[in-house]
C-alpha cells in the first residue's frame, strides 16, 4: 500500500494501481478490511490513466466498503471522498461536487498530513475556479501551495497547481506578480504543459494572442508532455481563444472542435470554466461541431446552469426513451436535419422519423424546439446517458 502510494504521487500510476489493488486483495483475503479501504481510497487517486467514470466508481465501492464498516468518517476515507469531488468538479457538477469536499474536510479535522490536504484545497480552488470566483480561488490555490512547501520535494499535482495559481493571478489582472512568479520558476516545472497553459493564459490577459498562441503550440503539437490530457483540452481552448482574437474565426473553430472532441470521453467542463470560454462557444456555429450535446451542456455550466444529472425516479421519460432514441435525441440542439441525422447515424430516415415522434410523445413536447427545453430540463442531452 504504501510503494502503491508513494507511485502515485510520483506519477507512475500504472505501477501504483498494481500496487494498491494487490494490497487491497490481500487485505481482504487475510480480513483486514481497515488496510482494504485504505488501499482502495488511494487507488481512487492513481486513476489518471483511467476513465473518470472508472474513477468515480472506485471512489463509490471505498467509500461504500467503509460506511459499512463505521469509517465513512474517518481520515482513512478521505482520498475516495476528495477524488470523487474532483471527478464531479471536472464534469461540472458543481453542488454535489461541494458536498463531498464538505465531507472530506470533516474526516480530515484530526488529520494533520500535507498530502491529502494539499488536494482537498486544490479542489476547493478548482471548484471555486469553476463558478468564477477567482479571488477566493486564487487563496485556496496559495493555501494549497504552502503545503506543497511542505513536502520533500515535487510531486504530482506540482505542475497543475502552479499553473492553476498562474491563470487565476492572469484572470484577476495581477500581471505583475504572474509574472515575476513565472520567471521563479525552476527548469522542471517551467517545461510543463500546465506552466505553457499559464504562461499563455498570461499572455491573453496583457491583450497579446499571437504570443498566447505561441506558448501552446508545443503542448497541442505533443512536444511538450501533459500530466493529464486535461491540461491538452485547456491547451486547445486557450489558443481557439488567441485565434478568435487575432480575427481567425474558422481556426478558433477548428480549436474548439478539438477541445471539445477530446472532452467528450469524460465529459469534461470544467477547463472550458476556468478559461473563461463562454464567449468563445456561444460563437460556435452549431451546424460545424459533432459535439453538439457536450456544447450545450458546457454553455449551461458556463451561465450558471446546475449540471446535476437528473433524478430518474423523478423523470418517467428517461426510463421510456430507449438508446436508439436518446442517440437521436443528442442531435435535437443541432442545425441538422433528419436527412443529416440519419447519415450520422448510418439508419434510413424512416427510422429517425420514428424515433423522433417517439420523442415528442415520450418527453410530451409538440415540436424540436420544446423537446430540446425539455430534455435540458431533464439533462438527457449528455453523453454520460446517450453513449
Amino acid at each position: 500500500m504504501n510503494l502503491g502510494v508513494i507511485e502515485a504521487w510520483c506519477l507512475e500510476n500504472q505501477d501504483s494501481q498494481r500496487h494498491l489493488q494487490e494490497g487491497a486483495d490481500l487485505a481482504r483475503k487475510i480480513g483486514r478490511p481497515y488496510l482494504e479501504v485504505a488501499c482502495l481510497a488511494q487507488l481512487a487517486f492513481t486513476s489518471k490513466i483511467e476513465p473518470l467514470a472508472t474513477t468515480r466508481q472506485r471512489c463509490l465501492e471505498a467509500v461504500a466498503l467503509a460506511e459499512r464498516h463505521g469509517w465513512g468518517a474517518e481520515p482513512i476515507i478521505a482520498p475516495a471522498l476528495v477524488n470523487l469531488a474532483g471527478v464531479l468538479i471536472l464534469t461540472g457538477q458543481f453542488d454535489e461536487a461541494e458536498c463531498w469536499l464538505r465531507r472530506a474536510a470533516r474526516a480530515l479535522e484530526t488529520h494533520a498530513g500535507p498530502g491529502i490536504r494539499l488536494l482537498l484545497q486544490m479542489g476547493t480552488g478548482m471548484l471555486l475556479s469553476g463558478r468564477g470566483k477567482l479571488r477566493e480561488a486564487l487563496a485556496e490555490y496559495t493555501a494549497a501551495g504552502c503545503l506543497q512547501a511542505q513536502m520533500e520535494s515535487s510531486h504530482a499535482c506540482a505542475g497543475q497547481l502552479t499553473g492553476w495559481t498562474l491563470s487565476t493571478q492572469a484572470g484577476l489582472g495581477q500581471l505583475t506578480e504572474a509574472r515575476a512568479a513565472l520567471v521563479a520558476l525552476g527548469p522542471e516545472l517551467t517545461a510543463t504543459a500546465e506552466i505553457a497553459n499559464a504562461r499563455a493564459a498570461i499572455c491573453l490577459a496583457e491583450a497579446n494572442p499571437a504570443s498566447a498562441l505561441a506558448a501552446v503550440q508545443d503542448v497541442l503539437n505533443g512536444i511538450t508532455p501533459a500530466n493529464s490530457y486535461t491540461t491538452v483540452v485547456e491547451a486547445n481552448i486557450l489558443a481557439a481563444i488567441a485565434h478568435r482574437e487575432l480575427g481567425d474565426q474558422c481556426a478558433a473553430t477548428i480549436a474548439t472542435e478539438g477541445a471539445l472532441a477530446l472532452a467528450e470521453a469524460d465529459w469534461l467542463i470544467l477547463p472550458f470554466a476556468m478559461t473563461g470560454a463562454l464567449e468563445l462557444l456561444e460563437a460556435m456555429p452549431r451546424h460545424e461541431t459533432a459535439h453538439a450535446a457536450l456544447l450545450a451542456d458546457v454553455l449551461d455550466v458556463l451561465r450558471g446552469i446546475s449540471a446535476a444529472l437528473p433524478d430518474e425516479s423523478s423523470w418517467p421519460g428517461l426510463d421510456q426513451l430507449r438508446l436508439s432514441e436518446l442517440r437521436v435525441l443528442r442531435y435535437l440542439p443541432t442545425n441538422l436535419s433528419r436527412q443529416d441525422i440519419a447519415r450520422e447515424l448510418s439508419v434510413s430516415i424512416h427510422t429517425v422519423d420514428t424515433h423522433f415522434r417517439n420523442i415528442y410523445a415520450k418527453l410530451q413536447a409538440h415540436d424540436r424546439t420544446s423537446a430540446v427545453q425539455r430534455a435540458r430540463e431533464m439533462r438527457l442531452l449528455s453523453a454520460r446517458l446517450t453513449s
